[in-house]
């Protein structure tokens, strides 16, 4: 049997979301870390409160962002390092 769950690891640890149900103690476990674009917003100080208050002020700008006229900017500082 397979059983899969979700997590996050931090401090040299994983964090599972969910405790997985009818495992054994010592059971086998492979771990693969996934790269995230996701931003901890808690290290910058932001609340769940705030993020949904930007979230819902900012949204307005969310179809010129998305757009892929805007993909230009994606590594602008980096390419204004290569041009400079």
């Amino acid at each position: 049997m397979m059983t899969s769950t979700e997590g996050i690891y931090r401090n040299g640890k994983i964090e599972l979301s969910q405790l997985p149900t009818n495992i054994n103690d010592k059971t086998r476990v492979i771990v693969t870390f996934i790269e995230s674009n996701d931003i901890e917003l808690s290290a910058y100080g932001i609340d769940r409160l705030q993020a949904e208050s930007l979230r819902a002020n900012l949204g307005s700008f969310a179809d010129d962002w998305n757009s892929p006229e805007m993909s230009i900017y994606d590594n602008y500082d980096s390419i204004m390092t290569v041009t400079s």
